[in-house]
C-alpha cells in the first residue's frame, strides 16, 4: 500500500512516530510535513500548505491508498482542498494529543486564569467525524476525549449533534506508539562502562519536556526535601528545552550544580540513550501525559520508574507491578508518597526493580512489532473503503 502521512507539526513525538513508522512499515509511507512551530496557525491554516505539498509529493504519479493524518491536521479543510484526487481515499486520524483536554498554561501571577479557546478542540472534533478510523495513543486519552466531548457540543446554541458520539466512538480505537528499543540498546555498552568509571550515589533522571505541563516545580520540591533530609543523589536533567523555560530548572541547577551529570537537551538519540543507561531512577510529576514515550524509554534502559497513579501511567505498567512485594512502589498517590519512596530507595530500605523485569514492560512496543499492527490497521481500513 501507499500511505500518505500528513503532519503539520513535524517535531517531538510526532516526528519520532512517523520516522519509526516509515522505517519499519511494510508499506510505502510518504511523509508530507511542516516545521514544528506556530501550532495554532498549523491547525487553522496549515491545510492549505499541506494540500499543496501533498499534490507536489505525488507529482511523480505515486497515488495513496490511504491517508494518515495527525491531530494537528484540519482534516475537513485538507480534504476539501484535495477533493479532485483524495475524495475516495480512506483516512486514519491519529491523535497524539487533543485540544479539548490539554491542560492550559498557568496565568501569570496576579492575572485572571486563562480560558480555553474551543476553536482548536472543534477542529479535532470535526477531523474525527471526517476520518474513517480514529486512533488514540492510549486508553486514557480515548476515555478523556470522549468524556469531554459532550460538554464541548453542549456549548453550541443548537444542532449540537450529541447523537453522533456513539458512531464516532464505534470507529475509534487505541494503538500506542512504537519505540526504537534497538537504538537504545546500541548505547548500552559504552554508557554502562562510563557509569562504572563514575561511581557515586544513585542518579535520578528527568527526561521530559521543560514545560509547565510536566510540573518541574513539584519534581524539584521533592529533590529539595530529599537534600534537606541529608539524602545523597545525583541528577540528570535532560529533555527538550525552550526559550522560556520554567524557573525551577535554573534554581535547581544552582543548588545541585556539582551533582548534575547532564543539563539540557541531548543533541542526538545516541547521546540521549546514553543518559538513560547512566541513570538509576526516573521520576514523573506530570499533570499531562497522553502516552509517556520518554518514561518507557527510561524503563527499558533499567531506570526504576516513580509515576503518578493517574493519567496514562497506570496502563503503562503491568498489573503485577502495581502492588509491590519485593520491590519499591512504581505508582504514587501524592508528593509525600513520592518523597518517602525515593528516600527509602536512597537509604537502601526499598529495592528498585531488576533491569530484566523493567525491560519486559515496553518490550511489545518495539517498532518491528508495532509496525505490523499499524500495517494491519491500514490494510483493514483500506479494505473497508473499497
Amino acid at each position: 500500500m501507499n500511505v500518505l502521512a500528513l503532519e503539520p507539526w513535524f517535531g517531538g513525538s510526532h516526528r519520532v512516530f512517523l520516522d519509526g513508522l516509515a522505517a519499519h512499515s511494510m508499506h510505502d509511507v510518504r511523509v508530507v510535513s511542516m516545521a514544528a512551530r506556530y501550532w495554532k496557525w498549523r491547525m487553522q491554516g496549515g491545510a492549505v500548505t499541506l494540500a499543496e505539498k501533498a499534490r507536489e509529493a505525488c507529482a511523480d504519479g505515486w497515488r495513496p491508498d490511504l491517508v494518515l493524518a495527525s491531530d494537528m491536521v484540519n482534516l475537513p479543510a485538507m480534504l476539501a482542498l484535495s477533493r479532485d484526487w483524495l475524495a475516495d481515499v480512506p483516512v486514519v486520524l491519529y491523535l497524539h494529543e487533543n485540544q479539548l483536554t490539554y491542560p492550559l498554561r498557568p496565568a501569570p501571577s496576579g492575572e485572571a486564569a486563562l480560558e480555553r479557546d474551543y476553536t482548536y478542540a472543534t477542529v479535532n472534533y470535526l477531523s474525527a467525524l471526517t476520518a474513517d478510523r480514529v486512533v488514540f495513543n492510549s486508553q486514557f486519552h480515548l476515555d478523556e476525549f470522549f468524556g469531554a466531548l459532550p460538554d464541548l457540543l453542549r456549548r453550541f446554541p443548537d444542532y449540537t449533534h450529541v447523537g453522533e458520539l456513539p458512531g464516532l466512538r464505534a470507529k475509534s480505537q487505541v494503538l500506542g506508539l512504537g519505540l526504537d528499543l534497538a537504538g537504545l540498546d546500541a548505547a548500552r555498552p559504552a554508557a554502562e562502562a562510563r557509569k562504572a568509571r563514575e561511581p557515586g550515589p544513585p542518579v535520578i533522571l528527568w527526561n521530559h519536556r521543560w514545560e509547565y505541563d510536566k510540573d518541574p516545580e513539584a519534581f524539584f520540591r521533592v529533590m529539595n526535601r530529599l537534600d534537606d533530609a541529608g539524602e545523597r543523589f545525583r541528577l540528570i536533567l535532560a529533555g527538550k528545552t525552550f526559550a522560556e523555560q520554567p524557573p525551577a530548572f535554573e534554581a535547581g541547577f544552582r543548588r545541585y550544580a556539582e551533582r548534575v551529570l547532564h543539563y539540557g537537551y541531548a543533541e542526538s538519540f545516541a547521546d540521549y540513550a546514553a543518559l538513560l543507561w547512566r541513570s538509576d531512577l526516573v521520576v514523573s510529576t506530570s499533570i499531562h501525559e497522553f502516552f509517556g514515550i520518554s518514561m518507557l524509554e527510561a524503563i527499558h534502559c533499567g531506570c526504576h520508574p516513580l509515576l503518578p497513579d493517574r493519567l496514562t501511567y497506570p496502563e503503562l505498567i503491568p498489573e503485577r507491578l502495581h502492588h509491590p512485594l519485593l520491590h519499591a512502589p512504581v505508582l504514587y498517590d501524592s508528593e509525600d508518597q513520592l518523597f518517602e519512596t525515593l528516600r527509602a530507595i536512597l537509604r537502601g530500605d526499598a529495592h528498585p526493580l531488576p533491569v530484566d523485569v523493567l525491560r519486559e514492560v515496553p518490550a511489545d512496543l518495539a517498532w518491528p512489532i508495532k509496525a505490523s499492527r499499524f500495517d494491519a490497521l491500514f490494510e483493514e481500513v483500506e479494505e473497508a473503503g473499497r
